[in-house]
């Protein structure tokens, strides 16, 4: 059965991750989210959730990822074709992380955003730059 999310009031649904940084948890950082279900996107995992810090370097070897902004603002730090790139996003910015690049978010406001993560146990890595692991 086909069912239509109302984004609002998933996002509201589940408490803000305050203060996400290296002593955030992977169970932490997942309980800020909410699952809107699988599609056949490479078996990706549709979420809301809504958190502010920095989100730690992570890579999605299964695929691209899809990142909505949908409240609030980010520094998104993306590293393609070995070169570092950072992208301010804000609500309404809508970005298609390619299958294997380096990512992360970093928040001082907090940030909401809808995603589509393709399936895999990547965890998130809080080091300076992924590149030198």
């Amino acid at each position: 059965m086909i069912k239509a999310f109302e984004i609002h009031d998933e996002v509201t649904a589940v408490a803000p991750l305050r203060g996400r940084g290296p002593g955030t948890s992977e169970e932490e950082a997942n309980a800020a989210f909410r699952g809107l279900g699988q599609g056949d996107f490479k078996d990706a995992r549709i979420a809301v959730g809504s958190f502010d810090g920095n989100a730690g370097w992570e890579r999605h070897l299964a695929g691209d990822e899809l990142v909505q902004i949908i409240a609030g603002a980010t520094e998104f730090d993306i590293i393609v074709d070995d070169e570092l790139q950072t992208l301010d996003l804000a609500a309404g910015a809508l970005v298609v992380v390619p299958k294997a690049c380096w990512h992360r978010f970093r928040s001082a406001a907090g940030v909401t955003i809808l995603a589509a993560t393709p399936a895999g146990d990547e965890p998130h890595l809080f080091v300076d730059d992924p590149r030198d692991l």
